[in-house]
């Protein structure tokens, strides 16, 4: 959690800022707290712990979960909807990589 004297309203912008709560972040999806715990004991995010030792979930992770759910509401298995959405990550990852390289490549003075 942030220290006590960093301004919380400097990270409503930020998609990596541990916003939600659990109860929260399940509303949000539409879905249980129980399915936030077993997408995380699956490793596909990883909530930010509060002092309390409570949850608390990103705009990103909840994106992520969102994903998952979708893929479970389609009758995927949850360990293998969360084994698409990191593929699909790394995918995603791979093809931004591959475009910033091609776009190096091809900058005038480059030698291939």
């Amino acid at each position: 959690m942030p220290a006590e004297n960093t301004p919380v309203a400097g990270n409503l912008d930020d998609d990596d800022y541990p916003a939600y709560t659990m109860g929260r972040a399940a509303d949000v999806l539409g879905t249980t707290p129980a399915f936030l715990r077993t997408v995380g004991e699956a490793g596909l995010i990883t909530p930010l712990r509060s002092e309390g030792g409570h949850r608390r979930y990103s705009r990103r992770q909840l994106r992520i979960a969102a994903r998952a759910r979708e893929l479970v509401d389609q009758g995927t298995p949850v360990e293998a909807a969360c084994r698409i959405v990191s593929l699909e990550d790394q995918l995603d990852d791979a093809l931004s990589l591959n475009r910033a390289m091609r776009r190096k490549l091809d900058e005038p003075g480059t030698d291939t």
